[in-house]
């Protein structure tokens, strides 16, 4: 990525945090924007911290005339689906107005610049088939409904920056926020281990499938897809096979140093659930060559002892 530095937003995130990693290691001169007065970042070598708020244009505006990017991943945002029902107005606000300000910052100081939106599988309707990129966008709650806004405001540019497009499915792995299901289930693991709570865990639907990769797959293809795919055309980043929240938990209870028992909770069920959600990943395995790479055995193994390290004995 040759000229200015490479700019991740929301580099203090889950995904923005493994990207990081993932650039460092190729030795990219990497500036990293998180929330001013968020937590302290971690510390990446060759990563300098920028505390820039995306709803301040002209902070915005400021730092991208200073950093003129040759490079932009953009991660930053609200990324949780079931709390965009509550937070609607704040979900919107953030990941399209959001979107906006760095476009239009980008387009007045680094108008050649490449960038990469991650967007989510969830701007398309249901189906029980894999999803390609030609299904029909319907997105069905506000969290897809912001991230399609997202992918329309980077498209209504006049093609500067150069705007690419991932449509993750499900991610998972380490640093993940335990809002989520599996890092849920992974810190009640470490939690049960470490004598704090007892050795149960309550659960919802387990039956519900997911098509799920790691974290770190998922970050080594938005390097990919902003390197050497088609701007304005959407990328799929899944494995193409959906596995069974149960399949995950087995996974982590395997892997348990002792026995835990489920216990089935009916208020943790929801009426619209959907039952299968799996991606097709052809196009960018035809295209880009990629691949997921680290099985989810490891996946698993990763997130629990990520949880053991920071669940300390009473």
């Amino acid at each position: 990525m040759a000229g200015g530095p490479t700019l991740v937003t929301g580099a203090a995130g889950f995904a923005g945090s493994h990207l990081l990693d993932h650039l460092a290691a190729e030795r990219v001169d990497v500036v990293g924007w998180h929330r001013p007065g968020g937590a302290a970042p971690r510390q990446v070598d060759g990563v300098a911290w920028q505390g820039v708020d995306l709803l301040d244009r002209d902070s915005v505006r400021r730092a991208i005339t200073a950093l003129r990017p040759a490079a932009v991943f953009h991660l930053a945002g609200a990324a949780h689906v079931g709390q965009s029902w509550d937070t609607t107005a704040q979900t919107l606000r953030v990941n399209v107005l959001g979107t906006h300000h760095l476009v239009e910052a980008l387009r007045a100081g680094a108008p050649d610049s490449r960038l990469l939106i991650a967007s989510s599988a969830l701007v398309y309707g249901p189906g029980t088939e894999p999803i390609d990129e030609t299904r029909p966008l319907a997105p069905a709650n506000p969290y897809g409904l912001s991230k399609l806004a997202q992918e329309l405001v980077g498209g209504a540019n006049g093609g500067h920056p150069h705007t690419y497009i991932a449509r993750p499915f499900n991610h998972i792995g380490p640093r993940q926020d335990p809002s989520f299901v599996s890092a849920a289930f992974a810190k009640q693991v470490a939690e049960i281990e470490a004598g704090l709570t007892p050795p149960e865990i309550h659960v919802g639907n387990l039956e519900a499938r997911r098509d799920l990769t790691d974290v770190r797959d998922t970050v080594r293809a938005y390097r990919l897809i902003l390197d050497r795919g088609v701007p304005e055309r959407p990328y799929n980043v899944c494995t193409g096979t959906a596995i069974a929240v149960h399949a995950v938990l087995d996974m982590l209870l395997s892997r348990a140093r002792i026995d835990i028992r489920i216990v089935q909770d009916p208020l943790r069920y929801r009426p619209n659930d959907t039952p299968v959600v799996v991606g097709s990943p052809a196009r960018i395995a035809r295209e880009l060559g990629w691949t997921p790479g680290i099985p989810l055995e490891q996946t698993a193994t990763d997130l629990l002892d990520y949880w053991r390290a920071r669940v300390r004995r009473p």
